[in-house]
Parts: structure tokens; sequence; C-alpha cells
């Protein structure tokens, strides 16, 4: 991306002035490689967040952000509730996908003998892959009850511990979901599907605590050198992607009867205050509870894998959060309090220190923010910072994030060449997906070292610890 259109605020801050219809000002946090790498569509769509009606502060873009729906990916934008809109690009196809971190209580000398016995039980346990389905089947009544309770109701249902829902953003239920407001036809998509990973990016990884960078922290966290810690990464499944699909055309279609002029009709959108704004919200919170029972369920499936061959384990819960939403939330605006609906789409919430939605123990260090790799590279461990309230309405990188598409890694890698070059660095894959494993070829994504030095200088969120993969199930 050529940098002469932006104005350099400091190394890892670059302002896109407002311009034509922009109401704010684009910010993109990046150092001057990753700015330099990234896709010029990164620049328009930023800019054409911008433009939309009630838009707070600015639009931003994160150190991971490419090219997305309307939204970048690694997209924040903030908007005012009586004038502002919420748009389904915003927020999403694959709502509420998000990270959940496990610790084990062990360490590589008690997984080493057992790793291979493990990612097969793992991947025969856990369904992964494109249109996979696991051994729950809900009926009408079941999955309103689902959408409505999130892992509140997977955990009253025998898939886990009420001592999971503290560690989980919304206490594992986020209110005021609207499952009538859910298509049959999504539901339908969702039925036989809730316990699995699904295909793309999403993952489950048996990961070891390489590095610590901030002791502190890390102590609070719970995490030590040589640990060995499970890491999560899914959504809310085709019942998300049909909630977007549907809402999103109907948000276009209906901009008109708003007055609201898109830059793009893939930014289609709707005032929060309008009934098709209404029945989105209710929808898409009925999504976030989806994915939040969907990662429970798969914590209690793995827990099942783990007491039958490492029973020592103790797999407690350090977070879950999502990275695909959009959330009433009070922030500071111009040093007052203001409730605004903040869209983060593949940006990361990172609550800072003293904040109130934060689980007690967790209140006086901040948010662990869990930025996922990519199968052969580190993932990260960071914590919300209380200066990134003002720099991003307290949001962070969610990953590497893409530098290729996967038709590109496709043509690019087999996915056996990968297996086996990440299987001689003592990493194992499972996956159904030969071609699947090709896409998210390690090779087609940023590097995320640079993604997260970037994000910790421009204070976003700050280093905690640093995790290699060993085991991971892959869609």
């Amino acid at each position: 991306m050529d940098t002469d259109r932006f104005t350099q605020v400091s190394d890892t801050t670059w302002r896109i002035e407002p311009q034509g219809k922009m109401r704010v000002p684009a910010i993109i946090y990046a150092d001057e490689g990753l700015i330099h790498a990234m896709d010029d569509k990164v620049y328009i769509q930023a800019s054409n967040v911008a433009c939309l009606p009630g838009i707070v502060g600015a639009s931003y873009a994160m150190p991971d952000a490419h090219w997305g729906y309307g939204f970048p990916i690694g997209g924040v934008a903030a908007f005012d509730p009586e004038d502002g809109v919420v748009s389904a690009g915003g927020v999403g196809f694959d709502i509420s996908c998000g990270v959940r971190t496990l610790h084990t209580g062990l360490q590589r000398k008690h997984i080493d003998a057992v790793k291979n016995r493990l990612a097969d039980a793992l991947y025969h346990t856990i369904p992964a892959g494109l249109g996979s389905t696991g051994h729950i089947h809900l009926n009408d009544k079941q999955m309103d009850e689902m959408l409505s309770g999130g892992a509140q109701w997977a955990v009253d249902k025998g898939y886990g511990e009420p001592r999971d829902l503290e560690r989980i953003e919304e206490q594992g239920r986020m209110p005021l979901a609207r499952p009538l407001e859910v298509s049959q036809h999504a539901k339908k998509r969702q039925r036989d599907e809730m316990g699995t990973l699904g295909s793309g990016n999403h993952y489950l990884e048996l990961q070891e605590v390489i590095e610590i960078y901030d002791p502190g922290t890390a102590v609070m966290f719970g995490v030590n050198t040589g640990d060995i810690v499970v890491s999560i990464h899914c959504g809310s499944r085709g019942l998300g992607h049909q909630i977007g699909t549907e809402f999103l055309r109907s948000m276009a279609l209906s901009a008109s009867e708003y007055g609201i002029e898109l830059p793009d009709r893939e930014l289609a959108c709707a005032p929060i205050q309008s009934t098709l704004g209404k029945r989105y919200l209710g929808a898409m919170r009925a999504a976030i509870n989806c994915a939040l029972a969907n990662r429970q369920i798969i914590t209690h499936l793995t827990r099942q894998v783990f007491a039958e061959i490492l029973p020592e384990a103790q797999l407690d819960l350090l977070y879950d959060v999502s990275h695909n939403t959009c959330k009433l939330e009070e922030h500071i605006v111009n040093d007052k309090a203001r409730q605004l609906y903040v869209h983060r789409k593949g940006a990361t919430r990172a609550f800072g220190p003293g904040h109130t939605d934060l689980p007690k123990a967790l209140q006086k260090i901040g948010q662990p923010v869990l930025i996922g790799g990519s199968m052969g590279t580190a993932s990260y461990i960071l914590a919300g910072n209380e200066q990134n309230e003002a720099l991003s309405f307290a949001s962070a990188c969610h990953g590497a994030g893409r530098s290729m598409s996967r038709r590109k890694a496709y043509k690019t890698w087999y996915g056996r060449q990968i297996i086996d070059e990440l299987a001689e660095r003592g990493i194992i894959i499972r996956s159904p997906s030969s071609r699947g494993v090709a896409e998210e070829a390690p090779g087609a994504y940023k590097n995320v070292a640079a993604v997260v030095a970037a994000t910790e200088r421009a204070g976003l969120a700050r280093k905690v610890a640093r995790l290699r993969p060993m085991v991971c199930i892959k869609g």
C-alpha cells in the first residue's frame, strides 16, 4: 500500500484524513513493513466504513487487516445508538468466531509419548471440515433454548462446569437474543453441527508455552514456560453464515428506504433503531450464543479425550473471547461515557485493567487477548491495556491475517506437502481435507510475530506469552 496518502502519526499509526463523504478519519495500526504489504483494498474499505451514518471517533483497522466483505477483516467501528447503523458486513459471516484457551496442568514430558494417540482421539471425537456434523441433534425447542442460553445452556445440559462461565465473554450467555429472528433455514443448517469445528481457518490445537514476556501477568493468567494448553478456534458454523447472508441481502435492498447512501453495496446496514436493525441484532445475538455453546461443547469433548488418555490433566478455562461481533458497550469519548454499538470484524475485544465486565480475578491485570497462529506458526496470549480504550475502543488484532487468497494458496501448495513438512518439525496435523490444509498453509498468512509486535507497540495490547503448536486438528 502506498503510504503517501496517509498522515503518519507514529511508527505504528497511519491516519487517513476525512475526504469526500467520510464523516471521521480512518486509522490503520501497522508498522511500515506491514502497511506496505497490505492490499490497497484495506485503505478503500477503512475509508468507506468512515462514511457510514452515526460513526463515532474513527474507522480503525488492526495490524492483521486485509480485504473482507464490506468492512476490512481487522476492522473496528463504533456507532451512536440513536443515529448510527448496524452492519451485517461489519460483523461478518462467521458470527462470534473466537478463541478459547484451556490449561491442562501438563508439560511436554507428559504429552510426547501419547501425542499421536491424542491427535487421533481428538480428530475422531471432534468433527471437523466443511459440512461436518456431530452426535448432537437439536429439535426446534432445543434449538431455541440453545440460541437463548449459549454456553450456560450447554453447561446446564452437562457439557462443562458452572465455573467455566466466569471465564467466558458475557459469562457465556449473550442477553437479548431473539431466536424467532433466526430463519428456519439457518436453524436447519445448525441442527446437527453443534460440537463441530467446521472448515477454513478453524482448529483445535495443543500448544506449548515457549516464551514468557510479562511474568507478572503470566502468573495471574496461570501460564508458565513449558505448559501445555489447548486452544479452540471456531464460531457459529452454518447458522451464523446463513444469518449473515440473509440480513446482508435485506439490508442492501432496504438501504434507500432509510436514506442511506452506501459507498459499497457490501457495507449494507440498517439504522440501529429500525425494525430491520433490531431484528438483525436479535438474530446476531442468538448466533453469538450458538458460537459460545459450540465452543463449550467442544471443550467438553476435549475433556473426555484427555480423561481417557491423560486423566491427570486439569482442563480449566483461561478465557474465551470472540472476534466477530457487534456489542453495546460503554466507552469514553471526549471525556464523556457513551453507550456505543462496537463492530469488531476479525478484531478481538481487549478490555484493560479495571474493567468491570472482567472476572474479578482478572480485573487488576486486564483481559486475556487470544491470538491464533496458522498450524505451523506461533500463537500468542496478550493482555488488554488501559490506553487502548482511546486508541481502538479497546480492541486488538485477532491473528496473523491472510496475505494470500485461499485459491492462490491451493495452487501454490499441496496439503500432503504441508502435513509432511510440519511433521518434520514435530507438529502433527489431522484434517479430513488435503485441500483445506493447502488453503490454510502457514505461508498464506502474514508474519504473526510482526503483527503482534506492531499491536504491542501501538499500545493496543501487551505480549504475555508465545505458544508453539504440537497437534492441530484442522477443518
